[in-house]
């Protein structure tokens, strides 16, 4: 089928916008594949240095330039679980480099910090700045030039957006991605909930709550809910960067290990001394990013990639904003219920179908862009597929065009909803994305007089002194990238469910973060321009009438915000301690959540300057 006439606008749209910077990456990183990597070129005293610590085949093989070096990434530390299960990757991947003739080494390693450790926590505050400090880990690991291609082992929530962007800046590298999958499923994220909101509303004690959590995230994997970490999965594959199919396979099973080789060996066909060179540059243009809204929208993922995919996109020169992801919105339905947007897990929809099925329907119904390059080669047909074990090796079958489970994934004709999960709510307080998909309808639209709180603890604290049990929508300004890094605000959502399941209407606005576990609550988050950067967010006061409906796509107040001063000048939460303090230089010079939350404002140089600079 021919693709959807909106979904080609936007693209064009977003390549005209982006031309001038696309074509300076490109020339960029064209520069640099004509350079090298070429390890011959290096002074002895260099080369001798990269390889020092290989053994004396590897050290033959490098020093004469014969066979490709593959550099790894790894976001492995063993206290997340997540990552907990990379440990051994290096180990395999050097062994199956070596039976292919080739070398693997361990590039450099990045952060990883986890934001279900630092929910409601000072440390949280350090989050989202964690994805530009892993960008540039990624950067200092690939700044030997030793490398011929990358593996990226990472998954979770700012590990996988900040890997990439650091990749991109090595866009001339091929690159491919590698998982490690999902905990097997535990206590359900329903019934999960329940007992945070019982805890929230003092009904049980913190024994019970910490049997409850103990119970859902149990052993190695990521959390199985459909958050950020999850979601970067989905982007992975749909933009064309991970093996088909491999998301959801569970760790340190015969099909995960397999999956893992298997990537070894595709990376090293994409070399330039292998049989087709597709440099990640070039496999993350418009159309793939635009395929990553879409799988984003068709999905219900998480609210932090409309702020990751724009930093991600402007690091391969290209220019994207929230009005592309509203657009799109309007043609991509809904196909999925994975909790918070349902009560299955991502173990039970990748036994539904999964990613394979979901880009078939997609594809079938011209919803999706096929003609893109992957690390498989031309065409996103090629990941319509589900892995499975023959003989201790990878073969990939056909997804089928039925769902397994229509409780949880959808063809495109019986749609959860006929709009994306995500959508666009602008007026006088500025702009802000609201997630939809796990928002019933009758909650999607309030209006209602503001409560203001300076933090989570103030709300939680008004909450337990009864000082709150009315209609309202709970303003908690100052919380952005330029205030104190932009944490997410998890905290509010058992107290906020509490008071829904009470009868009463009820919203979340703030220019903080709520993530891909935003639940059943209507929240207009990422509010910009931020409070710190002169928003209008920050002049609200208690009794304000706020209409949110993001139905209608309006965030409004009935107030002139524009004659007042700020409510107050800054966050209470200090800016020292836990290692805020180091991060002052981000907060004075991130951009707003719309351009990406970077601290990466740099100006594109255009070709004809890029020239001037060679």
């Amino acid at each position: 089928m021919n693709l959807n006439p909106k979904i080609a606008a936007v693209t064009e749209r977003i390549r005209k916008r982006s031309s001038t910077g696309r074509r300076a990456y490109l020339q960029k990183i064209d520069t640099a594949a004509a350079a090298g990597p070429n390890r011959t070129s290096m002074s002895c005293s260099n080369l001798a240095h990269g390889i020092a610590a290989c053994g004396s085949t590897q050290k033959a093989l490098l020093s004469a330039n014969i066979a490709p070096n593959i550099g790894i990434v790894t976001a492995f530390n063993d206290m997340l679980s997540a990552h907990q299960p990379y440990e051994p990757y290096p180990h395999l991947i050097r062994r199956t480099a070596a039976d292919a003739g080739a070398v693997a080494q361990v590039a450099g390693g990045v952060p990883a910090m986890c934001d279900g450790i630092t929910q409601g926590r000072e440390g949280m505050d350090l989050s989202l700045f964690s994805r530009d400090v892993i960008a540039m880990s990624t950067a200092i690991a690939l700044s030997h030039d030793m490398f011929d291609a990358v593996l990226c082992l990472g998954i979770c929530d700012k590990i996988v957006p900040g890997m990439l962007i650091g990749a991109l800046s090595f866009g001339h590298l091929p690159a491919v991605f590698v998982p490690a999958g999902p905990m097997l499923s535990g206590l359900s994220n329903r019934e999960k909930a329940k007992v945070r909101e019982a805890y929230a509303a003092a009904e049980i004690g913190r024994s019970e709550l910490i049997a409850a959590e103990s119970a859902a995230y149990h052993s190695p994997g990521t959390c199985t809910f459909y958050g950020t970490a999850n979601s970067n999965q989905m982007l992975m594959e749909f933009m064309g960067l991970q093996l088909p199919g491999g998301s959801f396979v569970n760790p340190k099973t015969e099909l995960r290990e397999a999956l893992t080789a298997a990537a070894v060996r595709q990376v090293l066909i994409l070399t330039r001394l292998g049989s087709r060179y597709p440099p990640l540059g070039r496999v993350i243009d418009e159309a793939a990013i635009v395929n990553g809204i879409i799988g984003l929208l068709a999905t219900g993922g998480s609210t932090n990639h409309t702020i990751h995919l724009v930093a991600i996109a402007r690091a391969a020169g290209i220019s994207i904003d929230w009005s592309d992801f509203a657009e799109l919105s309007q043609v991509i339905p809904l196909l999925a219920r994975v909790y918070p947007n349902g009560e299955a897990d991502v173990n039970h929809f990748h036994t539904a179908g999964g990613l394979g099925f979901l880009i078939g329907e997609l594809l079938d119904a011209g919803l999706l862009q096929r003609e893109v390059n992957t690390i498989l080669g031309h065409g996103l047909d090629r990941f319509t597929v589900a892995p499975t074990l023959t003989g201790g090796s990878v073969e990939w079958r056909e997804s089928g065009r039925q769902p397994g489970d229509r409780s949880i994934i959808r063809k495109v004709h019986e749609p959860f909803q006929e709009q994306g999960g995500l959508q666009l709510v602008a007026g006088n307080i500025g702009r802000a994305i609201v997630k939809v998909s796990a928002v019933e309808q009758q909650h999607r639209a309030i209006e209602a007089p503001a409560r203001v709180f300076a933090s989570q603890a103030d709300f939680a604290a008004a909450f337990a002194g009864k000082a709150i049990d009315q209609d309202l929508v709970a303003v908690v300004p100052y919380q952005g990238p330029r205030a104190n890094g932009m944490p997410e605000l998890h905290k509010l959502t058992p107290y906020l469910g509490v008071l829904q399941n009470r009868g009463r209407k009820v919203a979340l606005l703030t220019d903080g973060r709520m993530s891909g576990a935003s639940g059943k609550v209507l929240a207009a988050i990422q509010v910009t321009p931020e409070a710190a950067n002169h928003g209008l967010i920050g002049r609200i006061r208690d009794g304000d009438m706020i209409r949110i409906d993001a139905s209608e796509g309006v965030l409004e107040v009935a107030a002139d915000l524009a004659g007042r001063q700020p409510t107050a000048s800054g966050p209470r939460a200090q800016t020292q301690g836990m290692g805020r303090e180091l991060f002052e230089a981000f907060r004075n010079t991130a951009g707003s959540a719309e351009e990406g939350a970077s601290i990466f404002q740099e100006e594109t140089l255009t070709p004809k300057q890029l020239g001037e600079v060679a």
